[in-house]
């Protein structure tokens, strides 16, 4: 019988991490949880609820009342935020920024770091993130960083986004730019790859590419 493993995924914005980890998750018959989403969740409340990204006591009281979950519908998995489904609210570019800046505060991460850790207790799932191999779940069975360069990144968001906005390319290389740089110089656990983790640049690779090389990697951690 396979071993149950904790995996997590970290990287920046546009690397590839959702796709791989959903495919990945469903090849090993794993839950997948995208941890993004859930601080995409925080800042669509606060955006409803007018919080600014720097006001502490106003995030921690939201915290404080709120619920995130995940559903599992014929649609796939749907975030739930005090049982309202906001999934299509979370890709926007401002709940990116604004996700990116609540991420920093530390009432957010303290509320989901808990809920997060939770969601680990079970084992056999795959994390995706940016700080879940270095913060939440450091002793996790296999770490992976998935990275690619900003103008593979960029083309790939942009892609995604175009069809359903009048976004430019520009913009969306801009706005990636600026989160790459809040992620990684925030004092509060910035995006890096942890020391135990195999780095994989996704920027030449297929999907396809990118999870055999993580395949491979995981049967050799299992014959340990």
């Amino acid at each position: 019988m396979m071993r149950e493993l904790l995996i997590t995924i970290d990287g920046p914005a546009g690397a590839g991490k959702t796709t791989v980890s959903r495919a990945l998750a469903e090849r090993l018959g794993y839950q997948y949880v995208d941890t993004g989403a859930l601080y995409r969740g925080v800042a669509v409340v606060a955006m409803q609820k007018g919080i600014a990204a720097g006001d502490e006591e106003g995030l921690k009281k939201l915290c404080a009342n709120l619920s995130l979950r995940f559903s599992r519908t014929s649609q796939g998995s749907r975030l739930l935020a005090n049982e309202v489904d906001i999934t299509d609210l979370l890709r926007s570019p401002d709940v990116s920024m604004k996700a990116s800046a609540v991420s920093a505060r530390p009432a957010v991460r303290e509320f989901l770091l808990e809920l997060q850790r939770k969601l680990g207790r079970e084992k056999s799932v795959v994390f995706e993130g940016r700080d879940m191999g270095t913060v939440v779940f450091p002793d996790a069975d296999v770490k992976f960083f998935l990275e690619a360069s900003a103008e593979v990144r960029a083309r790939r968001r942009f892609d995604e986004l175009a069809p359903d906005s009048d976004i430019t390319l520009a913009s969306v290389t801009s706005d990636m730019k600026a989160r790459d740089h809040n992620d990684s110089t925030r004092a509060l656990a910035p995006l890096k790859a942890a020391g135990d983790a195999i780095v994989i640049d996704s920027s030449s690779l297929s999907i396809e590419g990118v999870l055999e090389c993580m395949l491979n990697h995981i049967e050799t951690h299992k014959s340990l």
